[in-house]
């Protein structure tokens, strides 16, 4: 494990190096590899990706700073995260974790998340165990704080997730060097709710908005999902996709990545169901990786439509979710 980023370095029992290289530390660390990776699995959030990337040179600079026997106090890293679901806020919470844990900022690099349930509890003497149980466990990592929010309820007085705020807000200013604290959701609750609160505002350094995908980039997201499964789309089926993709985000509840998934999952379904009632001899490799057209215009999302305008099917539309 890397040594903590506050500790004193080497270096400061003798001479100080005379230069120190950037962009050697940044190879060393093995974070080329984590940026990498979250721009192989995450499509677009290039502003997001920015600005974990901006976070890592700051820590890295911070680390070169020691070398030196520069002052350096520990920067405040917690953060909110708004956007809504399925927008890749909490696999961003998990990149975070491992970034910070490569950079020796926290000891473990390991993300936990909750919500309010884990957090407060429902009778007097109830909360602060909780509270303190979640924190015992997140220390030298991150806490994800999901729906945040949920934990103010002014309009019930005898609610005790004041009791928890208020240790939160203590650990996050005393424990800083060693956890980071992400609150996450919508951005308009979010926002009544840090004036509600000022003392979670003025320690969050990093708001980060995360906006909904765009449909070519939620077709690219469904794309990589299903080669993750060794499946694919036929071109007929991809087309067919982008169209549900199109009326799908029209809809209530559309969770951008997470109902891509759940349309993923449906249509595996479906073409299980249909390669098991055929009777024409046996199934190649392509018969079992390639999701047809008619797997996904069997989906409710279509039957809704007004007649002339659904894509022409090959087989009548079932009644399963969209």
């Amino acid at each position: 494990m890397p040594a903590p980023l506050m500790a004193v370095p080497p270096e400061a029992a003798g001479a100080a190096p005379a230069a120190v290289d950037l962009k050697a530390d940044f190879e060393a660390s093995g974070l080329p590899e984590i940026f990498d990776q979250l721009d192989r699995e995450m499509v677009g959030l290039a502003p997001i990706k920015q600005r974990l990337r901006e976070i890592a040179a700051l820590l890295l600079v911070d680390r070169a700073r020691q070398r030196f026997g520069l002052a350096v106090g520990a920067p405040t890293l917690h953060m909110s995260f708004t956007g809504n679901p399925g927008t890749g806020k909490t696999t961003l919470a998990l990149k975070m974790a491992a970034i910070l844990h490569r950079l020796g900022y926290v000891r473990r690099g390991h993300l936990v998340t909750v919500t309010r349930d884990d957090l407060v509890g429902q009778y007097i003497g109830h909360t602060a165990p909780k509270t303190k149980e979640v924190l015992k466990r997140a220390a030298g990592g991150v806490l994800f704080i999901d729906e945040a929010y949920y934990l103010y309820r002014p309009e019930n007085e005898r609610d005790y997730g004041q009791e928890s705020i208020e240790i939160l807000l203590q650990v996050m200013e005393n424990q800083r060097d060693d956890l980071v604290v992400i609150l996450a959701g919508y951005a308009d609750r979010m926002e009544r709710f840090f004036q509600a609160n000022p003392g979670f505002r003025s320690r969050v350094a990093h708001h980060i908005d995360f906006p909904d995908y765009g449909g070519e980039e939620l077709l690219e997201i469904g794309e990589r999902q299903l080669e993750t499964m060794n499946y694919r789309f036929s071109p007929k089926a991809k087309a067919v996709f982008a169209r549900y993709i199109t009326l799908r985000r029209g809809q209530p509840h559309f969770a951008n990545g997470r109902s891509i998934r759940n349309a993923l999952d449906r249509a595996r379904l479906r073409q299980a169901s249909r390669l098991f009632q055929r009777a024409d001899g046996p199934l190649s490799v392509d018969d079992l990786t390639v999701i047809e057209a008619e797997d996904i215009l069997a989906s409710r999302v279509f039957a809704d439509m007004p007649t002339g305008d659904a894509p022409a099917r090959d087989t009548p539309a079932g009644k399963e979710a969209p």
